[in-house]
């Protein structure tokens, strides 16, 4: 579905005009059954779907790009307070005891999580029940994917080249192919993706065109939506685009959550720095040490305690300045300078950015146990891993609708026993 341009140095790619769905669907297939032809067929996958603990009272969850787990979480958040009550299920998640003790009531039973990121693995295999078969494995690898009822992940951003995007026939991959193969496999009732807003915006807003096309071929209804974490009681400013796909054949109109926070009189106040983090002002924990690039210097990289966050990156160096003392001081077309003084100013700790992204205290972070490492080259992975992640509280967020489904999808129709036929074709 794309055109070649040959231009003097390299090809670039549009897409081609005026494709039907027919059209669309049958690419896609080719390419996927291409993608699955290229995969060594390795026993262990078939092993994995036989060990999964499905449940037929629960929503079953596959975790792609899975990472520590934010997203897992803030869903399992939203499947218990469905069933016990937004105040205890939010009184029970402070408390890593009492949030264990009613964990496996929730509506959202996570069976099997995918990731590479070895630390990430090991922290989501410290902050989860056990029974979840983790994989530490190339998606591009992985033959077959267990059923399920639901399906989540943030694909990594596709790479597209000056002229558009490249699209499904290229001979070059793309990674959110494989979350597409993964839906035709595992035929979940709904799907939902995560990724950055600059992805509505590559290639001229033909990219997340494509990409939605190529969902809803997969036999989805599809949407997609830019929220803002701050909306929903996330002390940060991170605007992510969320695809929802629901299976055609279904009765569920998926609809956005509305903003629960904001400068309207009728929202919650914004949540700032301070009440997120203030508390933690004197004893913050390991923080990223080390100097301060002249990129990193060419803007304000400091909020007020009144405000909430920068987004938080996913890396040590890169994370936001710590709220107090004084403001940056601008000298400059890009230059910025710390007018009280470097030495009295720090990068927000990891605990600190943990509590902005809304992971509750006692959440674990793996560092990867290497005590020959230096401090920043160790606890840059847990930045790594949290800003990597969705803020537990706008995942909580974007599956509450899907709760409210769920409840009523397993009293009146129970779910259904996993075929053990691996589907590869849906036309």
């Amino acid at each position: 579905m794309s055109i070649k341009l040959e231009v003097k140095g390299r090809a670039k790619y549009k897409p081609a005009p005026d494709f039907s769905l027919e059209d669309v669907q049958n690419v896609l297939m080719e390419k996927i059954a291409e993608e699955n032809s290229l995969i060594f067929e390795n026993e262990d996958d078939l092993d994995v779907i036989e060990k999964t603990n499905y449940k037929t009272d629960k929503i079953n969850v596959l975790s792609l790009f899975s990472g520590c787990g934010g997203l897992d979480l803030g869903f399992e958040l939203a499947g218990l307070a469905e069933v016990i009550g937004e105040e205890q299920a939010m009184s029970a998640f402070k408390d890593k005891d009492s949030f264990d003790q009613v964990r496996e009531r929730s509506l959202f039973h996570t069976i099997y999580s995918n990731d590479l990121f070895k630390e990430a693995n090991e922290s989501y295999k410290e902050n989860f029940p056990s029974h979840v078969i983790q994989r530490e494995k190339d998606i591009r690898k992985v033959k077959y994917f267990p059923k399920c009822n639901l399906i989540l992940g943030g694909f990594p951003c596709p790479g597209f080249s000056e002229a558009g995007p490249r699209l499904i026939d290229d001979e070059r991959n793309f990674l959110y192919i494989h979350f597409i193969r993964s839906l035709i496999q595992a035929q979940p009732e709904v799907f939902v993706a995560e990724n950055v807003k600059g992805l509505m915006t590559l290639g001229k807003g033909e990219v997340l065109k494509q990409i939605i096309e190529d969902f809803s071929s997969a036999g989805y209804n599809v949407q997609f939506k830019l929220l803002n974490a701050r909306d929903y009681g996330v002390p940060q400013i991170r605007e992510r685009v969320i695809i929802v796909g629901v299976r055609k054949d279904l009765d569920f109109n998926y609809k956005y959550p509305a903003p629960t926070h904001g400068e309207q009189a009728h929202l919650k106040p914004y949540v700032t720095l301070r009440e997120a983090i203030g508390d933690l002002e004197n004893d913050p924990g390991p923080y990223y040490k080390g100097s301060y690039s002249t990129i990193f210097m060419s803007r304000n990289r400091k909020k007020d305690w009144n405000e909430q966050s920068f987004t938080i990156q996913a890396s040590g160096r890169q994370a936001p300045i710590h709220p107090g003392g004084m403001p940056m001081e601008k000298i400059g077309p890009d230059e910025w300078i710390f007018s009280d003084g470097e030495e009295n100013n720090r990068r927000l700790s990891v605990k600190e950015v943990a509590r902005i992204q809304t992971f509750p205290d006692w959440f674990v972070f793996s560092d990867g146990g290497n005590n020959l490492a230096s401090l920043n080259s160790r606890i840059d992975k847990q930045y790594k891993q949290i800003g990597n992640a969705v803020p537990v509280l706008l995942a909580k967020a974007i599956a509450e609708p899907i709760a409210k489904w769920a409840k009523q999808y397993i009293d009146n129709n129970q779910v259904p026993e996993p075929s053990k036929d691996i589907q590869l074709d849906l036309f």
